[in-house]
């Protein structure tokens, strides 16, 4: 089943983000290549696909996963939440209807 992962950053995530970022992409890479990753990103925090300094206000993913716990599991096992990026994660089951 899918599964949507909701972030939230604390204020000022930027510099922890970038710190992290690879580490945290190297996970994606990983559900990419398992055919499991439907999408993931970032939220800028303004208005524009290159926020600069304002940085982003969180992430959204959406992957396959065996169980809810097990998306939990993931979600908590991220980078970003152990850089301290995360002020909060949301894990709910995603139903894809379109495309």
């Amino acid at each position: 089943m899918l599964y949507a992962i909701i972030a939230t950053d604390v204020e000022n995530s930027l510099e922890n983000r970038l710190a992290a970022r690879p580490a945290h992409l190297a996970r994606l890479e990983q559900l990419k290549n398992e055919g499991r990753l439907i999408l993931a990103g970032p939220h800028p925090a303004v208005d524009s696909n290159d926020p600069g300094p304002a940085g982003f206000s969180g992430s959204l993913i959406v992957a396959e996963f065996e169980s809810l716990n097990a998306a939990q599991s993931w979600a908590d096992a991220d980078p970003y939440r152990a850089a301290g990026v995360y002020a909060s994660v949301l894990v709910k089951p995603f139903k894809r209807v379109l495309p």
